[in-house]
């Protein structure tokens, strides 16, 4: 298991992006929360197999692509502490 922590910036606030996410990471058995910034990014944190990550990475940077300017990709150690994967508010 691994986590994954990625701040996205560009025209990511309004397009789906967060519901997007959300998708993605049910459909590749990830945990975590997903949010938008008062900066005007989006944060996720997502935890799973390295497999399923990489698989969901390339899937929502290639489905947002028009829309992300710059990322960060932060890994770390995964916690375990997600049940589900949800939007924060």
């Amino acid at each position: 298991m691994k986590r994954i922590h990625i701040i996205y910036s560009g025209r990511v606030h309004g397009v789906g992006f967060r519901f997007t996410a959300v998708d993605l990471a049910i459909k590749n058995n990830l945990t975590g929360w997903v949010k938008n910034t008062l900066d005007g990014k989006v944060e996720i944190v997502v935890e799973g197999e390295e497999t399923e990550l990489d698989q969901y990475l390339t899937a929502i940077e290639s489905i947002m692509k028009i829309y992300i300017r710059e990322k960060s990709i932060y890994c770390e150690s995964a916690t375990g502490e997600f049940v589900d994967f949800r939007i924060e508010y």
